[in-house]
């Protein structure tokens, strides 16, 4: 079973690294978007966690929600991203969509439970 995740991994991003590996200008785009996702994701997932208010009980139950997204996508990169090469920006990237994935979520939450 890991043997089919690494050659579907291979497979996705073989073409990306040698993307990434044939000019540094490359690889500092790919660092680049990395990091500005990595921004809007906390600046949204921030907001939204600040609009949504204090913890009570209902809350508190759409934290813990947003935090098991956070924690499913993170295990879901891990499996799929490659940790032969290029695990550093991968790294990046897994946590950018982890905290999006997780922003997402709290800004649905929001406008349906409190705008609504």
């Amino acid at each position: 079973m890991t043997n089919n995740f690494e050659a579907i991994s291979n497979a996705i991003f073989q073409p990306l690294k040698s993307w990434a590996e044939q000019s540094t200008g490359n690889w500092n785009m790919l660092i680049g978007s990395g990091f500005v996702l990595l921004m809007i994701a906390c600046i949204l997932a921030y907001a939204f966690y600040k609009k949504i208010g204090s913890e009570d009980e209902r809350t508190e139950r759409i934290s813990l929600n947003s935090a098991f997204i956070l924690l499913c996508v993170v295990i879901l990169c891990d499996m799929i991203f490659p940790k032969e090469y290029m695990w550093q920006i991968f790294f990046l990237y897994k946590y950018s969509f982890a905290i999006l994935a997780a922003g997402i979520y709290l800004a649905v939450r929001y406008k349906k439970d409190f705008l609504s």
